[in-house]
């Protein structure tokens, strides 16, 4: 698989097969992503791998859990404008009708967001977490790392979804994994087998025309 293949066939899964992902898989395309671009090389993902029997502790740990999260960053700014805006409502429309669930049916809205902290199913996944210290270019190699990890991933025949849903729950997460209190959660990762049966998985989200974003000067 080329790499505008690999671009291409990447989308954010969000219904996995039960079947297993290796661990020495997980491990050679971690590797592998380490070489994404990092600001004065400060490589500054911190990473805890899920996988197994783990995943299911842990799904069991946050039902048990007695935590009281609080979130580590807005996922979304929270007067978000247009065009923007009219971006994300159009593709959690999109979404939802392929789920089959109105805009009436709340519950059902709400039960499917809370799948996020299931890992939509996946029998693997991972947390990235990021030094106190660091800023905005920092996170901006975050960005890189998981990219080129995604892409990776689809090259090795393995799906996945970022989610920053995961900041929602950073004190239980870390907590789990035993992350000391400098390192902030930025996002987890699913990761796995789409199920191929679910229409959810069908989902092409929109790109704006390069017109719309693009200045030749």
């Amino acid at each position: 698989m080329n790499v505008s293949d690999a671009v291409v066939a990447r989308k954010s899964i969000r219904r996995f097969l039960d079947k297993p992902v290796s661990d020495d898989l997980i491990r050679e395309l971690l590797t592998k992503a380490a070489r994404a671009p990092s600001g004065g090389n400060l490589q500054p993902w911190r990473v805890y791998v899920i996988n197994g029997d783990t995943t299911t502790r842990f799904l069991d740990f946050l039902k048990t859990s007695e935590i009281q999260d609080s979130a580590e960053y807005a996922v979304y700014p929270p007067d978000l404008k247009s065009p923007y805006r009219d971006s994300r409502f159009k593709v959690g429309e999109d979404m939802y009708e392929l789920l089959g669930i109105p805009r009436d049916d709340k519950p059902s809205r709400y039960a499917h967001l809370a799948r996020n902290f299931e890992f939509f199913g996946a029998p693997a996944g991972f947390f990235c977490f990021v030094d106190r210290i660091m800023g905005p270019p920092q996170w901006s190699d975050l960005g890189m790392f998981l990219q080129t990890f995604m892409l990776l991933a689809q090259e090795a025949g393995l799906d996945t979804c970022a989610q920053e849903a995961w900041a929602n729950k950073a004190q239980s997460t870390a907590a789990f994994v035993n992350a000391p209190e400098e390192l902030m959660l930025f996002c987890g990762m699913a990761i796995g087998y789409k199920d191929p049966e679910q229409p959810v998985n069908t989902l092409v989200s929109d790109r704006e025309p390069l017109d719309a974003w693009v200045t030749f000067t």
